[in-house]
């Protein structure tokens, strides 16, 4: 097999249920574990994730999940997001998976970029100081629409 033709994986988290979010670290980390460069871009829901009051706090989506191995009148009842969120993180702990806060400080120490969207950001009433501190900045679309401009990068939108 040749060289791989992949040099950058872009992703897009939009969305920060506990699944989603592992998605786009465990696939930076592996990224990056193969010299491929990585940055995650948090946008919209994503923020949640690299926000300081909320990352230790995501959930599994119960309801309109068409993975969730349950009938949606069940996963609107009450606890049942929280009971599914805690049996995520036990199977999760049991893989030796971090938890969010230390995956993404491993993640930065790996040289991953992580970027908040502006957009996203103003919307929410947010300031940097309310976001993760190794967060490498808050970038406008066409700011990271630029740092895919190089040959063989790929993005990912989760």
């Amino acid at each position: 097999m040749g060289k791989s033709v992949v040099k950058k994986m872009l992703f897009i988290l939009s969305k920060a249920h506990i699944d989603s979010a592992y998605a786009a670290m465990v696939m930076a980390n592996g990224a990056r574990m193969e010299g491929i460069e990585a940055e995650v871009f948090f946008t919209f829901f994503g923020l949640d994730a690299i926000t300081k009051k909320k990352l230790k706090h995501l959930k599994v989506a119960t309801v309109g999940n068409p993975a969730m191995p349950m009938p949606t009148m069940l996963g609107g009842l009450p606890g049942m997001e929280a009971f599914a969120s805690m049996m995520m993180k036990k199977e999760m702990e049991k893989l030796d998976m971090p938890p969010v806060d230390e995956f993404l400080e491993i993640l930065s120490a790996s040289g991953c970029k992580l970027w908040a969207c502006k957009l996203a950001v103003d919307m929410f009433k947010l300031e940097e100081k309310d976001l993760i501190d190794d967060l490498d900045g808050i970038l406008t679309i066409g700011d990271f629409y630029e740092r895919a401009d190089v040959e063989g990068t790929q993005i990912i939108f989760i």
